[in-house]
């Protein structure tokens, strides 16, 4: 497959000490040695694949000397895109990365589309859909243990067994063809169903259990909405600051001080938490105030974790009681700040309230407390304490919802199978868990959904 050549700058925009011009196609190394002037006059196209060379980018028409670089060169097919590819590494700074890309363009190159060196690695066969949709997650990992989730579906993890997945498919209707065509016992009808139940509960437990880890594995990629709600001056903004481990938030005496809702990503134990921290829920006369309750009620629907805070040095009010009932039902910690103070508060009645959520008591202000509540959230939503390492993690919405399909199209197979229905219209069911399976990696997938997929990466990559 052949295509133009891209250009593009890799590298997070604005003041830095380098940055780089990426170029991906079969014109790469031809362009840029229109342009680059290295030591003792070497040229490019003659260097060896996998090298680094310094010199000047130069104006073919003015020999003005645009910038000092150093130009990595990487022959195909071992490279990302499996084109040749060069790397132009300028000065961190917007002007002279600009100068240089846009010579790069005047000079045969095009300006690459978002995600287009990845699209290519997978349009040119070097990774499938699953693996360059990894490349995302990397990018975006806030956790160490997101990020190893991410590295294992790069290297093809789940892709691995997903492909097995629909070989299994594919080697039991190959077979059941095989025994129609051929029947060489009296029980061939007997012997097919048996097959076919076997085979079919064999890859509708497989992917049960990839869907198991669904949960953790979306947690780890989106992070968890958590919303820290209560009423004013409980000490919601110190708790943002305490997990964020600065002071992200204004915190002070006076109620009401937050007005609308402070976000942050936090890492919790390994759970990347976005943080929201909200106006206090009261009622109150000042519009501005009114507004962020408002919004502050708004988020807490939408939230995946709800930490509520209640005063030590306070008794139990309505709207602590009316806060409660909100969180019914919701994934969600009390957390009883202030124990520095005298206890004011009836902690009977507020176990009774819980009806068993997680309490911890905390002094944000003598910093204890901290650690208790981080354990609890990752024990909330990581019991057991499985390793990312230890499980082919699935975390895109968009592989949960074809796994799903997929085993709905199995569990119909199989009540097909056990209600004796013809195996023609078994095999119709399973020939759909196959081709959803496939788009997965990207084998059965429409151009479309490749070009709106690539379209979410950054500029470069």
């Amino acid at each position: 497959m052949e295509f133009d050549t891209i250009a593009a700058i890799s590298t997070p925009m604005g003041e830095g000490a380098i940055a780089i011009v990426r170029l991906s196609g079969d014109e790469a190394i031809k362009i840029v040695d229109q342009l680059f002037v290295g030591v003792g006059g070497k040229k490019l196209k003659d260097v060896p694949s996998h090298t680094i060379h310094y010199g000047h980018i130069v104006h073919p028409e003015t020999k003005e000397t645009i910038e000092e670089v150093m130009v990595t060169v990487m022959k195909a097919p071992k490279t990302f895109t499996r084109e040749d590819v060069v790397e132009i590494n300028c000065h961190g700074g917007l002007v002279s990365v600009n100068r240089v890309l846009q010579l790069v363009l005047a000079y045969g190159a095009r300006l690459a589309q978002p995600g287009e060196f990845t699209k290519r690695a997978f349009l040119n066969g070097r990774i499938d859909l699953s693996q360059a949709e990894a490349v995302i997650d990397l990018i975006r990992a806030k956790t160490d243990r997101a990020m190893a989730v991410a590295l294992n579906q790069m290297e093809g993890r789940l892709s691995k067994l997903i492909r097995r997945l629909r070989q299994t498919i594919l080697e039991t209707l190959a077979h059941v063809e095989v025994n129609i065509d051929y029947p060489e016992y009296d029980d061939v009808e007997e012997m097919t169903h048996r097959l076919l139940l076997e085979k079919a509960t064999e890859v509708k437990n497989e992917i049960e259990r990839l869907l198991q880890t669904a949960q953790q594995g979306k947690v780890l990629r989106d992070g968890l909405a958590t919303v820290i709600i209560g009423r004013p001056n409980v000490g919601k903004s110190s708790l943002l600051n305490s997990l964020a481990h600065e002071n992200r938030a204004i915190v002070t005496d006076i109620p009401g001080t937050t007005r609308d809702v402070i976000e942050e990503y936090v890492n919790v134990r390994g759970v990347p938490l976005r943080l929201l921290d909200t106006a206090g829920i009261r009622e109150t006369e000042d519009i501005v105030e009114r507004i962020g309750v408002e919004r502050s009620r708004k988020v807490l629907k939408e939230a995946d974790l709800i930490l509520l805070v209640l005063n030590y040095n306070e008794p139990l009010t309505v709207e602590d009681e009316q806060l409660f009932e909100a969180v019914k039902g919701m994934d969600a910690i009390v957390v009883v700040n202030k124990t520095d103070l005298p206890k004011r508060i009836d902690m009977d009645r507020v176990k009774q309230l819980a009806q068993g959520l997680p309490i911890i008591t905390t002094s944000l202000l003598e910093e204890r407390g901290i650690e208790q509540l981080e354990e609890a959230i990752a024990s909330l939503f990581f019991s057991g304490d499985v390793e990312a390492r230890d499980l082919t993690y699935v975390s895109n919405s968009r592989h949960i919802a074809l796994l799903t399909q997929a085993k709905k199209a199995i569990e119909e197979a199989i009540h097909g199978i056990e209600a004796g229905m013809p195996i023609d219209i078994v095999q119709i069911d399973l020939t759909r868990a196959w081709e959803l399976l496939g788009e997965i990696v990207g084998d059965t997938v429409h151009e479309s959904l490749i070009d709106q997929l690539f379209a979410q990466f950054c500029l470069g990559k």
